[in-house]
């Protein structure tokens, strides 16, 4: 790498830290602020609200990074762009692919960057930021995960199983006596949320005892109330979405060999591999910008285009998530969609540059 490359990486590299530097603490403050209707709940305070947008900000940086590096290169193309230095590379025969080298070699490290985040950090810190918040809130509750996730409330145990964000899957509910005989047992198919301390019961069954005999009960719906509220509840499987790279090809892969649902789990598989390599497409889409007309463009102009851009390409890959998972569709194949659009469009403005 020559000293030409090396100045070029820094100085988009300063620029896309700049960039997440400011993206991560408006994403800290958004999540504070959300915060706020759960300070006060039990043990929960301020500091807890803070400490928990703090141990977002991993998660947050992992969806974030394709537009914060597209925003940051560009800026970078105009901080190098207006000084005429492009000018002066290219005048000197530099060609268009040297260049890309130097912006590659940017690319490289921020999706170095990345996956250290996506796959060691983002994942524990959002799991430990979730339970911690949940167990301020309801310390009255205790939680187990050995055997599936084993809450106790009081004189009442559940086992819960989570299949999306606002519904569990199979709930099994063991009521105790005073002195911890065992007074009734119940399951149900599916638990939806219908408050913060109130779930609907789905296909219930229970069975109840008594001294001398077993009577037995079928519901289509039943009311539960408990003190472990939805956010508690959901602490027993992490959301395909948080989940590291290394930890989601291994459960596709198990729940395809046993012929069982996995469709949320590829979605999330194929759409961070696909955000991972936008950094990589948006490295190379700004490095256009720094030719012809556009290179007198003001860092204002060029960061109100990147934050526009960024916004679409984000809204787009959660759209195609929502797509896939919605219409059954291929996520191999759509997940995909937004960043080859976005090379696409990168691949015809470095062609056209002269």
């Amino acid at each position: 790498m020559t000293l030409l490359d090396r100045y070029i990486a820094r100085t988009l590299l300063a620029a896309v830290a700049l960039v997440m530097t400011a993206l991560l603490m408006l994403g800290m403050l958004f999540v504070f602020i959300g915060e706020q209707g759960s300070v006060g709940v039990g043990h929960y305070t301020v500091f807890d609200a803070l400490l928990y947008a703090a141990m977002s900000l991993p998660q947050f940086a992992v969806e974030s990074f394709p537009a914060g590096a597209l925003i940051g290169a560009l800026l970078g193309m105009g901080i190098i762009a207006r000084s005429n230095e492009l000018t002066v590379m290219r005048a000197s025969g530099m060609s268009k692919l040297r260049l890309s080298r130097a912006v590659l070699i940017s690319a490289a490290v921020l999706i170095g960057i990345a996956v250290l985040l996506g796959e060691f950090l983002a994942q524990p810190l959002a799991q430990l930021a979730d339970a911690h918040k949940a167990f301020a809130k309801y310390s009255n509750a205790s939680f187990a995960a050995a055997g599936g996730a084993w809450v106790r409330d009081g004189d009442t145990i559940l086992n819960v199983q989570r299949s999306s964000a606002a519904e569990l899957g199979g709930m099994l509910i063991f009521e105790l006596t005073a002195d911890n005989r065992l007074l009734a047992v119940g399951r149900a198919d599916r638990a939806n949320a219908t408050g913060p301390q109130s779930w609907q019961l789905r296909d219930y069954f229970e069975s109840r005892f008594t001294d001398d005999n077993v009577t037995s009960l079928h519901a289509a719906a039943r009311n539960l109330r408990t003190t472990a509220g939805a956010d508690f509840l959901q602490l027993a499987v992490t959301d395909p979405a948080e989940l590291a790279l290394h930890i989601l090809y291994p459960r596709i892969q198990f729940l395809r060999a046993n012929h069982l649902e996995n469709k949320q789990y590829e979605i999330a598989f194929w759409s961070r591999i696909a955000s991972t390599l936008g950094i990589l497409v948006a490295m190379l889409f700004a490095m256009p910008f720094g030719f012809g007309t556009s290179r007198s463009a003001s860092l204002s102009a060029r960061t109100t285009f990147g934050v526009v851009l960024g916004v679409i390409y984000i809204f787009a890959q959660r759209l195609v998530e929502s797509g896939t998972q919605v219409f059954n569709l291929d996520p191999v194949l759509l997940s995909g969609v937004p960043t080859a659009l976005l090379a696409l469009a990168a691949a015809v403005l470095i062609w056209r540059v002269r």
